[in-house]
């Protein structure tokens, strides 16, 4: 990638930066983003040649698939795009642990047999399954600790079908200590070699909430984004926090002192591509997030989704970029100014020029246009996304 001129009078000579990074990753920029989903697992898994300290705060409001047959049973935040970021940064050269990956990527059959599911569920949770075997001591113990946990508190009528074994250690870490993510999470990062840091924006088990210009309002993540069942054909008016039955004001819910230091020593900051509302917005509604972003003087990113999000419905780009200010001035305030909040959009060649514009004019924020996509043009190819991102520290 050639070098990126942000500025008339500001050009980055990246292919320093880059080379310096490749060298020495672990002496990498700060990079924090706040995403969930799975948009960004593959460029996180390549990030990880350019810096091992990236750091990731991730929603836990998700509401659908195993995470939600999990939320229900335990009244626990959702795990399943934290575990997913874990296993994009663990280390994958010949010091990392391929065994642990293996056991946590592995679901049970959501097509199997009634007694062949209960048997591997018996295999795992016993930890006599050649998956959880393979994993060498002293590790294995601590993996069957947090099965057992989980064992012993699941329901008779749990469904594992379909489940995630790294799931249910992370469950079983969060039960074993007294109901924190924060240990589980930690517990899994070192097994893994995670190259990075991956913790939940917040450790509660609440959920998100849109009201649309119609009038509406609902509760629930996958009420929201559009993937599990259909999203209302309406736009988003404003996002909040839930506890599944009534809105929770956002001074009850502050960001926790630790991912304020995060945002406190990044070199840059990322409002990477995802679901708009449930994936990149949802992390920024605690009280102190807006505030702690305004308040740190680096690089302010946001680079939105290629193709179409449902959550975007009747927003163009500058629509999308107020729609992140929006919630980012919920606690930061209305009267701090844009570019304190969001530096710069960073877009690819498909988006028209004339958007591009629309933000600058409409938000004095500089809008520029790279060539950031794969050939499909679906999805941002991840060496060129990782080289712009640690171009501009």
């Amino acid at each position: 990638m050639q070098g990126i001129s942000l500025t008339r009078s500001v050009s980055i000579p990246d292919e320093l930066r880059v080379s310096r990074c490749l060298s020495a990753p672990h002496k990498g920029p700060r990079l924090l983003f706040f995403s969930g989903g799975s948009a960004l697992n593959s460029i996180s898994r390549k990030l990880k040649s350019y810096t091992h300290n990236s750091a990731h705060l991730i929603t836990p409001f998700d509401s659908g698939g195993s995470s939600e047959v999990l939320r229900k049973a335990f009244g626990m935040p959702a795990v399943g795009d934290l575990r997913s970021r874990i296993m994009a940064l663990a280390e994958e050269t010949d010091l990392g642990q391929p065994d642990i990956v293996r056991l946590f990527s592995h679901r049970f059959p959501s097509d199997a047999a009634p007694q062949a599911l209960e048997r591997e569920v018996e295999l795992v949770l016993s930890g006599e399954h050649e998956l959880v075997r393979a994993v060498p001591q002293p590790m294995r113990m601590l993996v069957i600790s947090h099965l057992q946990s989980f064992a012993q508190r699941a329901p008779i009528d749990f469904d594992y079908a379909g489940g995630s074994v790294g799931n249910l250690v992370i469950a079983g870490g969060y039960l074993e200590h007294e109901r924190l993510m924060e240990p589980a999470l930690f517990m899994m990062s070192k097994m893994m070699d995670v190259l990075g840091t991956v913790r939940s924006v917040i450790d509660a088990n609440l959920h998100i909430g849109a009201e649309y210009e119609d009038g509406r309002i609902v509760i629930g993540q996958k009420q929201i984004t559009g993937k599990e069942m259909d999203a209302p054909q309406a736009r988003i008016t404003r996002l909040f926090l839930s506890d599944g039955d009534r809105e929770i004001p956002p001074s009850e819910i502050t960001l926790p002192k630790r991912n304020r230091r995060l945002i406190g020593k990044a070199d840059l900051i990322c409002y990477p591509p995802g679901s708009l509302f449930s994936s990149v917005g949802a992390n920024l509604l605690p009280a102190r997030t807006g505030t702690e972003i305004a308040a740190r003087q680096v690089p302010k990113i946001y680079v939105p989704s290629l193709g179409t999000d449902p959550e975007c419905y009747g927003m163009d780009l500058s629509d999308q970029v107020g729609a992140l200010l929006s919630i980012l001035r919920q606690d930061a305030g209305e009267g701090v100014a844009a570019t304190d909040l969001i530096t710069h959009v960073l877009c690819d060649l498909s988006v028209q020029e004339e958007h591009c514009a629309h933000v600058t004019e409409t938000f004095s924020i500089p809008c520029v246009r790279l060539p950031l996509a794969d050939p499909s043009g679906s999805r941002y190819d991840t060496t060129s996304f990782c080289e712009m991102l640690v171009s501009l520290v």
